[in-house]
């Protein structure tokens, strides 16, 4: 086992493969060392205001950090479901201090924008410095998932706020499906966001998770996704799937904004998402709300579909329309449901033009539907 103060992610990340929790991946613990300096490197350097404390002296002078070199920040990149969400959780983890955030880029990004638009009501000429200062205040360690610049007001701002946050001692942790070079691709303007892709390279340092194991793999393949009444507890069941999706994690609540309005998704941990049927599809939702969702997961879990037919035919046509979405952004469906997909809309008005979708639900069940 690894020394938990001179390797303190590496650490975590035998006791969890200990305790069964993971599988060991070769091409996770390639990415450790540099976790590890990182974490020490925080640990050391002294808050703000501040010549050093306790934490700090301990590790400045029981260890020292494996060799290498320490960015201000990492850059962990790779295909979904090769555990980055999981490594950056170590990260906050083990890292012995109390001024660590944990939260998801887009979630990030809005609150960036709230300041921005309080800051621009006070009249500062620059709402970008007093977004920074706040967050520098309270965060060391600003860890954030899923890194994807997809909005122009976003891109337009993202560059000059890092830039304030490395010049404040913040250290930042990310992950991100994509490559540098390919965040906010062919996105509006985007010789303005050339910059901070430079600035990323610089400060930060880009390592890629290049893992051939989808770890979000093990239940989809082979398992089963459907679950009708014939299932026994079907919640008790799901609840199973949501912890081995997210490794137990908490639920909470996420806010997706869409074109102007804010869409909730009751339960949610990185990429994984879970919510009732009425929460989905009983509100007067539409393509785009859909869209956003299939793009901002990649499993999905729905509970209590129910009976579909002409009494619920409003709720019907959005279930479709959700459907749509989550395949072809390839998402992983886990539901459970009044019946399998060819026998929830029996009849009526609209049960012709069901059996697309139920054709696609059966399709999705597969083993290996979701894979790369």
């Amino acid at each position: 086992m690894a020394d938990p103060v001179s390797h303190p992610v590496t650490a975590a990340y035998d006791r969890i493969v200990a305790e069964g929790r993971i599988k060991d991946d070769a091409a996770q613990r390639t990415v450790l060392p540099a976790l590890d300096r990182l974490v020490a490197a925080v640990a050391r350097a002294p808050a703000a205001g501040k010549p050093g404390g306790l934490l700090g002296r301990i590790f400045g002078a029981a260890a020292k950090p494996p060799p290498g070199p320490v960015a201000r920040g990492v850059y962990l990149w790779g295909g979904v479901g090769r555990g980055k969400s999981m490594l950056m959780d170590l990260v906050v983890e083990a890292a012995p201090i109390e001024k660590k955030r944990r939260v998801h880029f887009h979630e990030f990004m809005q609150e960036v924008q709230s300041g921005l638009n309080d800051a621009r009501l006070r009249g500062d000429a620059d709402a970008v410095r007093p977004v920074a200062e706040t967050i520098a205040a309270s965060t060391r360690l600003l860890c954030f998932d899923e890194m994807q610049i997809t909005d122009i007001a976003d891109a337009m701002i993202v560059g000059r706020l890092f830039q304030l946050l490395f010049e404040k001692g913040v250290t930042v942790v990310t992950t991100s499906n994509r490559v540098p070079e390919d965040l906010y691709k062919n996105g509006l303007n985007r010789q303005l966001f050339l910059p901070f892709i430079a600035l990323i390279r610089e400060r930060m340092q880009v390592i890629r998770l290049d893992s051939d194991r989808d770890h979000r793999q093990g239940r989809a393949a082979g398992g089963q996704v459907w679950f009708t009444p014939e299932d026994g507890d079907r919640r008790t069941t799901l609840d199973e799937i949501w912890a081995e999706l997210t490794g137990a994690a908490p639920a909470r609540p996420r806010a997706l904004e869409i074109r102007g309005r804010s869409v909730t998704i009751p339960a949610a941990h990185d990429r994984v998402a879970r919510a009732d049927f009425y929460d989905l599809c009983g509100r007067p939702l539409g393509p785009a709300d859909y869209l956003a969702i299939a793009d901002a997961f990649d499993a999905l879990i729905i509970d209590d579909i129910p009976w579909l037919g002409p009494a619920n035919y409003d709720m019907a046509k959005r279930f479709v329309t959700l459907v749509d979405a989550l395949y072809e952004a390839k998402v992983r469906l886990y539901a459970s449901a009044a019946a399998e997909p060819d026998r929830l809309y029996p009849e009526g008005r609209g049960a012709f033009e069901f059996e697309r979708t139920a054709s696609r639900l059966n399709e999705m069940q597969a083993a290996d539907w979701a894979a790369p």
